[in-house]
């Protein structure tokens, strides 16, 4: 396990009614009230997001957002900015998921103007990134991921390294019954610190924390935060259910 600080955050996506949310919300700020050693985020949809976040006042869980508009105010019909997000209790939000991506075709380009303005607005940032199956078969992994960081991250002049995080999600291991090896998740993300080190500078490059996310679960949890730098997880799926994500949050210690 990395000597950075680890980062364990739940990705609800568009699951729980805010009812649901918010005892979700109680029963993980019962169960996790100790836990001082992680860092430890859910990130629910729009409509839960202000009551999640005040039922996790001055609890040692941060609640972020799924998703942002690139720009502010205005006649964006359907959308949230960042400033609004924020004024609903949103300390980070995910940027470049691959479910934005592949369904709703968002850019490379895209995402730097959100991560732009989230930052302007003080909202941190989980950053994801990852190769489809198809780009892994034809041995263009490092090519599809420097291309998402070096036009994703492009001109950013945010305080690194604490309002930015990374989250390598291989496509091909989210909910295809496929999983990722230790050996893989390890090649990917020494190459990842490579790249930021080259970047940013060994400083910068070396305290930015990576997570995984390729269906992260209790029974993978520990071997794979194990990992060289591996920092933490984007947890899906098993982040709905208190104690599996409990037990992935415990596998970080």
């Amino acid at each position: 396990m990395s000597e950075r600080r680890c980062f364990i955050a739940g990705n609800w996506k568009m699951y729980l009614t805010t009812t649901e949310g918010v005892r979700l919300a109680q029963e993980l700020r019962n169960l996790l009230t100790q836990v001082r050693k992680v860092d430890i985020g859910v990130f629910p949809s729009a409509l839960l997001l202000s009551a999640v976040a005040k039922k996790l006042e001055e609890s040692n869980i941060v609640v972020g957002a799924q998703n942002a508009y690139a720009k502010g105010f205005g006649a964006f019909t359907g959308e949230n900015s960042a400033s609004q997000l924020k004024d609903a209790g949103a300390a980070w939000c995910l940027v470049g998921h691959s479910e934005r991506r592949k369904i709703f075709g968002e850019t490379d380009a895209d995402c730097n103007r959100k991560i732009k303005e989230l930052h302007g607005e003080g909202v941190n940032v989980i950053f994801c990134l990852g190769e489809t199956i198809e780009e892994r078969e034809a041995g263009t992994t490092f090519k599809v991921l420097e291309r998402q960081l070096r036009v994703g991250l492009e001109g950013l002049k945010a305080p690194f390294p604490a309002d930015l995080v990374l989250a390598y999600e291989p496509v091909w291991a989210i909910g295809t019954g496929r999983n990722a090896t230790p050996d893989q998740v390890e090649e990917v993300h020494c190459w990842i610190r490579d790249w930021l080190k080259e970047r940013f500078g060994a400083t910068v490059g070396e305290a930015l924390r990576i997570q995984y996310g390729g269906s992260v679960k209790p029974e993978n949890a520990a071997q794979l935060l194990r990992v060289k730098n591996v920092d933490g997880a984007l947890v899906g799926g098993a982040s709905l259910k208190a104690d599996s994500f409990v037990a992935i949050v415990k596998a970080a210690l």
